[in-house]
């Protein structure tokens, strides 16, 4: 398992249900959760299967580098992986693959960019075009804004040369959705759809995160809009990726709008979503490695994911996130494996941000520190699980949301 933040401790958890899990680099909860965690390059490593978790050593081409050793891997080589490491690239996908997606213009001076932006409606969508850890998006309702967000980014400011590219696109009204799909290159095995949180604050109030909490299934979409969104979106993509002999054998990971007219594709990341993961994988079971390996192996024909019960995370992050996270606070509420102090099998702790001070004590070393996980029959049973385990962890600054998942549960009484 390549990385280190929460999605790797969940997968690395569930992956470990099946096969004997190492994680390169991993982090202090990883390790005290009882995995083996090593400062070894992956391409120094021996293992049956390699999972890639984020999505920076895939644009940097790690995939390849371990099929050239003969290795099984999760994750697209380079030329799969640009879907999103540039959202210039994606949203010309998009076009050639006949994919509903927003209008959108792309553009690298101000004043052309300032001259489109006077031509939409609010909200205004302002995307940098490299990859900026979840950040890159700005979507406001005040034009100022969007024009200041787009000097900031042109001019290198906000996220360096990643940013001096930037997409511009008509803001979209609907229910969002996290639709994951597992992809040998062939065929296709979708996950259930999940819905994430990106505000920092209730409400969808506040600066745009990585992720505050997310939620699965997502019980609101119909078995239709799922068929939709394989028809119009998923099949169109896999067929444009086999037009540009492209063989994708990882995930892709859809954002999806569910507007009025249908489903349009918001973009694409080619690896799995954090905190999704954290609610989607306890949902499989076992049967995990076995897909995995499918996608891996190419022979994902005839496979289905079969999903159980319902999942919530809730994040704990740091204060002054997203803009300014602060490091070295102690945390408390956790045992010696990570988890915590009271165990309890329907709650789980996925270290995102933490380490181990001189005394040995979880400190927060990082924007999202923990993800805490509950498990359910239903939406709002796992809700009340993961806010119960949140609340019995605390350091000095935490921030969190109070209505994950509020909505979900409430619908589902």
């Amino acid at each position: 398992m390549v990385g280190s933040g929460a999605r790797e401790h969940a997968l690395a958890w569930a992956l470990s249900k099946s096969v004997e899990v190492i994680v390169t680099p991993g982090n202090a909860g990883i390790a005290a959760h009882g995995f083996t965690c090593v400062a070894t390059s992956p391409s120094e490593l021996d293992a049956d299967l390699f999972v890639v978790g984020p999505e920076q050593p895939l644009v940097d081409g790690l995939a390849d580098q371990l099929r050239a050793q003969g290795k099984l891997v999760v994750g697209p080589g380079v030329d799969g992986a640009q879907l999103e490491g540039s959202k210039a690239y994606m949203k010309d996908f998009f076009t050639a693959a006949g994919v509903p997606t927003a209008a959108y213009e792309t553009f690298r001076d101000e004043e052309s960019a300032y001259e489109f932006l006077d031509t939409l409606l609010p909200p205004y969508v302002i995307k940098t075009d490299g990859l900026a850890a979840g950040k890159g998006v700005t979507v406001t309702n005040i034009i100022d804004e969007a024009r200041a967000d787009v000097h900031d980014k042109l001019s290198g400011e906000s996220f360096g040369a990643a940013g001096t590219t930037v997409v511009i696109e008509e803001g979209l009204v609907g229910e969002e959705c996290s639709f994951h799909v597992l992809c040998d290159g062939t065929d296709v095995v979708p996950l259930t759809a999940a819905q994430d949180f990106k505000r920092v604050g209730d409400d969808d109030l506040g600066a745009n995160t990585g992720g505050m909490g997310a939620y699965a299934p997502m019980s609101s979409m119909s078995d239709a809009q799922r068929d939709d969104i394989l028809r119009l979106a998923i099949h169109p993509t896999l067929a444009e990726l086999k037009r540009r002999g492209i063989d994708f054998r990882g995930v892709l990971y859809a954002g999806i709008m569910l507007t009025p007219s249908g489903p349009k594709l918001l973009e694409y990341n080619v690896r799995f979503g954090d905190p999704e993961t954290e609610v989607l994988v306890p949902l499989y079971g076992d049967d995990l490695y076995d897909l995995l390996l499918r996608v891996a192996e190419g022979r994902l024909a005839g496979a289905r994911a079969s999903s159980s019960g319902a999942a919530v995370t809730v994040v704990l992050a740091a204060q002054g996130y997203p803009q300014q996270p602060r490091s070295g606070d102690v945390i408390h509420g956790l045992g010696p494996d990570g988890q915590l102090a009271t165990p309890n099998e329907n709650v789980i702790i996925f270290h995102a941000g933490t380490k181990r001070n001189d005394e040995g004590q979880f400190v927060t070393s990082g924007g999202r520190v923990l993800a805490v996980t509950g498990l359910g029959a239903d939406v709002a049973e796992a809700r009340r699980r993961a806010y119960d385990g949140a609340a019995l962890v605390t350091f000095e600054g935490s921030v969190r949301r109070s209505d994950i998942a509020k909505s979900a549960s409430e619908g589902e009484q």
